[in-house]
């Protein structure tokens, strides 16, 4: 996410990229997903839940979670646009990757801090279990043990509300200036991280889905921009199917007017999605720039479509193939804003890393390829302090200062002593090497170390990542 804009102004271990065969997605029932959390779709209680399970859980308990999970999402979303309410209805298959038994899967959704949500019975292998909510997340006990390989789908739904303004983190969950914007909504496979922070990083850590399938039914035509392709759309145009693959989120942005524009870079489509009034022009040709320039030094973006989408306002925000303009920003910041978001393509869309514990890792690799693109380098307006910090570490006035500029100006320098030929052979094979997977500052710095015969370490990273070195 880029440093917070004015309207009118502009630690885990590694996850391993999975090929495993896919297991069949059954379709949730049709009936009980229509209905919202006081009308049907109230799950029967199950009086004998081990005779009740059909998957591959035993008896037990270990204590344990993990990320390392196989999972994939099959996901019916309900949008009442008049109320601002959101209906969901998702479906977990998750299989235990993680090398040891698990006995409970923990789920991210900011709906569950920003919507007061309203959670129906949650069902592992169509067992109801004594979910809890935590925060941002919902802790799901297996009621039992899930051995390594072993298969279960967790099914979970809630009704919630959007905000209706920008203040604070409401941004990212709200229906404002004639647009909706969802982020983080999916419950998707994560670990407990507490929302709240000093500054406006991202309190977030999710590993990619190789296969992701939403259904939305609208109360009103809308025009949804989301992190799937289409894939169907009925006659009346109020449901419309998308599908994703190799993504760590799932946004949806939503509006009865958007306009669309496009360019073809590269072999991918660049689609910006704008309201009348707002410079649809600029956006692309903006984001179409940033794109082909951090392509060529990044490497192959390895979807057909990225998608540029104005926001309701607030901030620049990243989503695999997808990014946000906030609504109102600047004409002189739009570039900026816009390379910034693409970048973050590829850290953290590309390459994952824990947001909330390692924000470098993403955020300065975002901000220094977008500002050398753009021959935008700056000073840091704080003194000079540490970079290997939580977001919860750093001050409102200095985390952008630090993390981004500082950060940055970091990698400028190692750029400026190992030579830019080996600099950006490094970070290319840096991504390539991390592809769907969740890296940490630790590997980004070694990757670089490792491309030169200089002491980077001892020499300029060692006095800034203590924690590391």
């Amino acid at each position: 996410m880029v440093r917070r804009l004015p309207l009118i102004l502009a630690a885990l271990v590694a996850v391993g990229a999975i090929a495993l065969p896919s297991p069949v997605v059954s379709p949730v029932d049709a009936v009980s997903r229509e209905g919202d959390s006081s009308t049907t779709g109230d799950v029967a209680p199950v009086r004998d839940v081990a005779a009740a399970r059909t998957g591959d859980i035993v008896p037990g308990s270990v204590g344990r979670t993990s990320l390392v999970l196989d999972a994939t999402y099959d996901t019916y979303l309900k949008i009442s646009w008049g109320p601002r309410s959101i209906w969901v209805d998702s479906t977990a298959t998750i299989r235990n990757t993680s090398g040891g038994p698990i006995d409970r899967i923990e789920l991210n959704t900011i709906a569950a801090r920003l919507g007061t949500i309203r959670l129906r019975p949650v069902t592992v292998d169509g067992a109801v279990v004594a979910a809890t909510i935590s925060d941002q997340t919902i802790v799901v006990p297996l009621g039992g043990i899930l051995p390594v390989d072993g298969v279960t789908k967790v099914r979970v739904r809630f009704g919630a509300t959007v905000r209706s303004s920008l203040t604070g983190s409401n941004w990212l969950f709200t229906r404002t200036n004639g647009i909706l914007d969802l982020y983080r909504w999916l419950p998707w496979v994560s670990r407990k991280i507490a929302f709240s922070r000093p500054n406006h990083g991202d309190p977030f850590e999710t590993p990619s889905s190789r296969s992701v399938k939403v259904r939305i039914v609208s109360s009103r035509r809308l025009v949804l921009a989301t992190s799937g392709d289409r894939t169907g759309i009925s006659a009346d145009g109020l449901t419309q199917t998308f599908t994703a693959s190799n993504v760590r989120d799932f946004t949806v942005t939503a509006a009865p007017d958007y306009r669309t524009k496009s360019r073809v870079v590269g072999g991918t489509t660049v689609r910006v999605y704008y309201r009348p009034g707002a410079p649809g022009a600029a956006m692309l040709d903006a984001a179409a720039d940033a794109f082909a320039a951090l392509r060529a030094r990044l490497g192959a973006y390895p979807y057909p479509t990225f998608k540029v989408v104005q926001s309701a306002g607030g901030y620049g925000m990243e989503s695999p193939r997808l990014i946000w303009i906030p609504t109102g920003v600047a004409t002189s910041n739009l570039r900026y804003l816009a390379a910034h978001e693409t970048a973050h393509q590829w850290f953290y869309g590309l390459v994952g890393n824990d947001q909330a514990f390692e924000p470098f890792t993403d955020e300065a690799a975002a901000d220094f390829v977008a500002r050398y693109v753009l021959g935008l380098k700056r000073g840091s307006r704080c003194t000079t302090g540490r970079l290997d910090l939580r977001i919860y570490d750093y001050s409102s006035s200095c985390y952008y200062e630090r993390i981004y500029i500082q950060g940055g100006n970091l990698l400028d320098t190692a750029r400026r002593r190992m030579g830019s030929t080996a600099f950006w052979a490094a970070l290319r094979g840096y991504v390539t090497a991390n592809r769907y997977r969740i890296a940490t500052t630790s590997s980004l710095l070694e990757a670089l170390d490792a491309a030169t015969p200089l002491d980077l370490g001892g020499t300029l990273f060692g006095p800034r990542f203590p924690r590391i070195y």
